[in-house]
């Protein structure tokens, strides 16, 4: 096979067998009973002698793949590892390029089969032979293997760590050990030494040393490495390892202390040790709530018992410094091999000195120390706790600990940081469940339980929720002793807890009727969670509090209330926001619980408390700019906007009620506060502005319903006047977003200030959605305006025969739907692009939601339904699929039926009602089928054909490429139908003519014409000479004085040009040909010349170049036009403009 051709199969078989191996990453063992097969497949290609490299290297890529996935620990037992291998495979090693980049995969399972075959119980002396080869002894065996371990140790690919594989299982040998083991220590050392983790190349000798050390004392014997231990440790202590910002070297550093430490110990089980008896989780389950009392032998350490003494050596203690300082390290990795090394080093030390590592590791829970030192804490903890080595007496001190990281979360900049602790708090709590008798934690299960309900369910992040579920229902299961754990599990299991919405509206709501769990819930929120930075979490937690307070409702008044209102009048902005919210949701829940209660609002509401209600607004305004940055924004965006949801929530019940509670003052303070805010929205941030808009629109519609109407439903004429009359004025100021929120202001009123003002407010509306010269980038107003437009017509309500002035009627409507249909045509673009698109999407909702008020008036539908059909054949997919969604949901809606729309019955049958959810308007593949459809109904035509020639011709591959076949099929069918041809073409020159001037349409039609030119959709017109050819008059538009768009003339020239050479007849033609021969863009005068080549058989050279002056063109324009025996152009002076 041609080495090409071997790369290319390699590539793909080596790609086929990773996907295939990819497949079994999660669940590794699955392939543990093919190992052997497949191992020795691939290895008798290595060991055929006829095998050529390139194939050799490939079973050995093959090998990397299966050792990749399933781990070299669990496939190196089955190498090979018999006397005959050891000599080809050091032969084949040797052999090896260490620097050559494609073959590191045959270099990292030889070293590791060699480090198998070393442990040949022979010595390795007895390859060696006495024989010299030309005067030079053979390199014993055992130096060659050295040297090649050596020759990898200092490589940075991935032999390197199969070569201190192979150091630790070569040099722990009986005859290695004795000759070569100190020699090999001094060199690592040596190497060290002289190299520095500030290069890229001391950093890889430093890592492969590292390895080698880590792998020796770990797998050497403690009597033959303690004599070299403490000489190891000088030498990494003068490395300063933990200075270094490489995480792996680090990483090695710890590992190797915790080797080191562990040799200068003895290996001994602690007699001291934790130990918990029954570990039966079925044991645990009958007990039904019981403590079980199992055989639990916790032997203390007892000096006469001890037959053996401890002996510790000093540099024990630099050991467990070491460690406890690799607890705060900044990355995950180090300070989990720290906490290993912590929970090995102290279960072989006397009870004495393991109790005082535990006194330090609780040093590293304090508000001193960085959430690094925490996170290692923890992991640390739960070491000690699964290893049994942290005694029942020190649980009350580390039970605290664990509270506290279990909410541990520190704001740093715009995020904060602590997920990671309170992820290893829930961790603790889990091995803790696993290690202790339950008699032990009972005095603590209440606080855990809680805690760990808390995390579950109102933590911030999803791993940290699953993490306190899966602890929690570790202890369920161990301990037994879990209030209700079973029923909570239920409710709370690891998939429930991934939807933080859900967790804290409707599993906190659940559990909160656990009476142990209502309190602490509650507690938690008003204390962690209304002062979060995330403003979402802030959020969640008012409204979980609003849907906890029936649990707990005397101490939501009694208590919790009055403990937020001072906080809403705080200086912390986040405290602020969430104590405004808090006692808005809190006030609403109390409100409708005395409702159903058919209590007074008075049971849950002190007078204090109604003070400090009514208050907030005042303090709010008066807040000094110097006590925040960008104080106006912030008050509005924060504070205002959100606060005034108190208005919308305080529902009371009866007007006896409210005069005494607040009408007038605090009704006026409030208007003014939603005014101001819809005055300010220009000061706001852009992402905050709908958020202010929104809440103080829904205030402003609270606020007229609860107060600006008596108890006998009539309403204040003069206040109606001064509101409606105010805010209809704001529609005409220059700020837009002023105009948007008080157009949104006028949709929210209710219906009896719109009573006697509909008109007033209609006609204010209705000029904010034209466009002007000095409005043109308005178009959220205009948006705005047009949503405000359809609830101010559901507000009011549909009446024949009603007054204009109250209800929509015969007299108005026709009115309305102008409005809406002028803003269908709304195709406004500024530097946000298309933004005409917000003002089309709100107008066909506007216009889908009052054609459904109205479908018993009949005269506008027709309209209606042609231009949400044209903006279905839109090129956006956004608004195509809204004008789609709305097409159908007005061609089947049922409640009634609408009347009179043109075509029904064929409109039904493109679009049939079982399709109507299941349509994907934005795929350009489902939609332009359908819609090309709508060329064959003549009252759709001319409007969906003016929506596809701005998708046919644009610039949208999708989409283009869709619309365009769709085209091109339609107009298949249509070729032997003159009639629908002639009327095909009639409408796409009106739809030319009537945007002519509009390169937002024209462009793209001249562009669609010459695709459809160009495939054929024409031909006919150049071999029947009876039919009507369009074409012939598109033309003409050159010789309008306003056409001067270089771009559409370049399109126009394709369709003159795949027409004219046949259709050219007469001398009006020729004329309007030759005037743009002197066009003043050469590229026009280029592209029009070819067809003239073949007019009459004339065969002229002009000799116009592309540099030539016009009035040499004109020249040469004229004698072609005396050839032609057409009459020459003549310039026509214009008049000069008075000065």
């Amino acid at each position: 096979m041609p080495a090409r051709a071997f790369i290319l199969t390699s590539l793909l078989l080596i790609s086929s067998f990773s996907g295939i191996m990819d497949k079994y990453q999660e669940q590794p063992h699955l392939l543990d009973r093919h190992l052997e097969w497949m191992m020795t497949l691939l290895l008798d290609i290595v060991r055929d002698n006829g095998s050529p490299p390139p194939l050799v290297h490939l079973a050995f890529k093959f090998l990397y793949i299966i050792t990749k996935v399933r781990g070299y620990k669990v496939f190196l037992p089955l190498f090979p590892h018999e006397v005959r291998d050891l000599q080809p495979v050091l032969d084949m090693l040797v052999d090896q390029n260490p620097k050559d980049p494609e073959t590191w995969e045959t270099r990292y399972m030889l070293l590791l089969w060699l480090s198998m075959i070393c442990l040949i119980p022979f010595d390795l002396a007895r390859f060696d032979g006495s024989i010299s080869e030309e005067g030079h002894t053979r390199v014993p065996t055992m130096d060659r293997i050295l040297t090649v371990a050596k020759c990898y140790l200092v490589v940075s690919d991935k032999a390197r760590d199969a070569a201190a594989v192979l150091v630790s299982k070569f040099i722990v040998r009986p005859d290695v050990k004795q000759k070569r083991m100190a020699d090999f220590l001094d060199w690592t050392l040596s190497m060290i030494s002289k190299s520095s983790f500030q290069s890229m190349e001391g950093t890889v000798v430093m890592n492969g040393m590292l390895q080698a050390l880590a792998q020796l004392f770990k797998h050497a014997k403690r009597e033959d490495c303690l004599p070299y231990a403490a000489t190891v440790l000088e030498c990494l202590d003068n490395c300063k390892l933990s200075e270094s910002n490489q995480m792996v070297l680090r990483k090695l550093g710890m590992k190797l202390v915790q080797r080191l430490g562990l040799t200068f110990v003895k290996p001994k089980v602690a007699k001291w040790r934790y130990q918990r008896g029954c570990r039966s989780l079925a044991a645990n389950l009958q007990a039904q709530g019981s403590v079980v009392q199992s055989q639990m032998t916790t032997v203390a350490a007892n000096e006469a018992d001890d037959e053996e003494e401890y002996d510790i050596p000093g540099e024990i203690e630099n050991v467990v410094e070491q460690l406890l300082v690799g607890l705060k390290d900044k990355d995950t990795i180090v300070r989990w091999s720290a906490a290993k090394g912590i929970g090995r080093i102290t279960g072989r030390l006397p009870k004495e000195l393991a109790d005082d590592v535990i006194g330090s590791l609780l040093d590293c829970f304090s508000f001193q120390e960085t959430d690094n030192a925490w996170h290692g804490g923890c992991l640390a903890l739960a070491e000690l706790g699964r290893r049994g080595l942290l005694l029942p007496s020190r649980i009350s001190d580390v039970v605290p600990v664990i509270l506290r990281a279990l909410t541990y979360d520190e704001k740093r900049g715009a995020c904060s940081v602590g997920s990671n602790v309170r992820d290893a708090a829930c961790y603790v709590c889990w091995a803790f469940a696993r290690a202790y008798d339950p008699a032990e934690l009972i005095p603590f299960i209440n606080q855990i339980s809680s805690a760990l309900i808390i995390a579950a369910v109102f933590d911030r992040d999803v791993n940290c929720r699953r993490a306190a579920s899966a602890a929690f229902q570790e202890n369920v299961g161990r301990q037994g002793t879990f209030p209700h754990g079973i029923d909570i599990l239920t409710a709370a299991d690891y998939f429930a807890v991934g939807n933080r919405v859900n967790c804290y509206l409707t599993i906190s709501v659940y559990i909160a009727g656990f009476p142990q769990y209502t309190q602490p819930m509650i507690d938690h929120l008003v204390n962690m969670k209304i002062n979060h930075w995330d403003s979402v979490i802030r959020e969640l937690s008012t409204k979980a509090l609003h849907n906890l307070t029936p649990r707990a409702s005397e101490y939501m008044a009694n208590v919790v209330l009055p403990r937020l209102l001072p906080l809403s009048v705080g200086t912390d902005l986040h405290t602020r926001h969430g104590a405004i919210l808090a006692c808005a949701e809190i006030t609403h829940a109390l409100c409708k619980l005395a409702e159903e209660n058919n209590r007074s609002i008075t049971h849950y509401f002190d007078e204090k408390s109604l003070e400090g209600l009514k208050q907030i607004h005042e303090e709010v305004c008066k807040l000094q700019p110097c006590l925040f940055w960008k104080p106006k924004e912030i008050r509005q965006c924060v504070i205002v906007a959100l606060h005034t949801k108190i208005i919308r929530m305080l529902k009371l019940r009866t007007y006896e009620e409210l005069i005494p509670f607040m009408f007038l003052t605090v009704s006026a303070g409030w208007q003014w506060l939603i005014n101001d805010s819809l005055r300010s929205l220009t000061l706001a941030s852009t992402s905050a502005r709908q958020h202010i808009k929104e809440s103080a629109v829904s205030a402003l519609a609270a606020l007229c319903n609860e107060y600006y109407i008596n108890e006998k439903g009539e309403d204040d004429s003069t206040l109606q006047d001064e509101l409606v009359t105010m805010y209809v004025s704001e529609l005409q100021n220059p700020e837009e977003m002023v105009r948007c929120g008080f157009s949104r202001a006028l949709g929210a009123l209710p219906r009896f200030l719109l009573k006697g003002r509909l008109q007033q407010i209609l006609e204010g509306l209705k000029q904010v959605t034209l466009i002007a010269p000095e409005n043109v980038s308005f178009a959220e107003a205009r948006r705005d305006a047009l949503i405000a437009i359809a609830k101010v017509c559901q507000t009011a309500g549909v009446k024949g025969e009603g007054s204009q002035e109250e209800y929509v009627c015969k007299d108005n409507v026709a009115q309305i739907y102008a409005t809406l249909l002028n803003a269908v045509t709304d195709y406004t673009t500024d530097s946000r692009g298309d933004v005409g698109g917000w003002v089309r999407e709100a107008a066909m909702r506007s216009l889908m939601e009052v054609t459904l008020l109205l479908v018993q008036n009949e005269a506008e539908l027709i309209d209606i339904m042609c231009c949400v059909a044209q903006q279905s054949a839109e090129k956006i997919d956004k608004f195509r699929a809204h004008a789609g969604s709305v097409f159908l949901t007005l061609l089947h809606f049922d409640h009634p039926p609408i009347p009179h729309i043109p075509h029904r019955e064929e409109l039904e049958r493109v679009f049939p009602r079982s399709e109507k959810e299941t349509l994907n308007w934005n795929a350009a593949s489902e939609a332009f089928p359908r819609i090309t459809q709508l060329l064959a109904l003549p009252a759709y035509q001319y409007s969906v054909l003016l929506g596809l020639s701005v998708s046919v011709g644009g610039l949208t591959e999708t989409t283009l490429r869709y619309s365009a076949q769709s085209l091109f099929d339609y107009m298949k069918k249509i070729q032997n139908d003159s009639s629908a041809l002639e009327g095909f073409c009639e409408t796409l020159l009106r739809v030319f003519e009537d945007n002519l001037r509009n390169d937002r349409v024209s462009v793209p039609l001249l562009t669609m014409l010459d695709q459809m030119l160009a495939n054929g959709c024409f031909d006919i017109f150049t071999v029947q000479e009876n039919l009507f050819c369009p074409f012939c008059h598109f033309q003409g538009v050159m010789g309008l004085p306003g056409w001067c768009c270089l771009s559409s003339g370049l399109i126009l020239s394709s369709p003159v040009q795949h027409i004219h050479c046949t259709k050219i007849k007469d001398d009006e033609e020729l004329l309007h040909l030759n005037l743009v021969l002197s066009h003043r863009f050469n590229c026009l005068q280029r592209r029009h010349f070819k067809p003239l080549l073949g007019v009459r058989g004339l065969r002229v050279t002009l000799e116009c170049s592309q540099e030539a002056e016009l009035p040499v063109v004109r020249e040469k324009r004229n004698c072609l036009c005396d050839l032609m025996n057409v009459p020459k152009p003549q310039l026509v002076s214009k008049p000069v403009p008075p000065v």
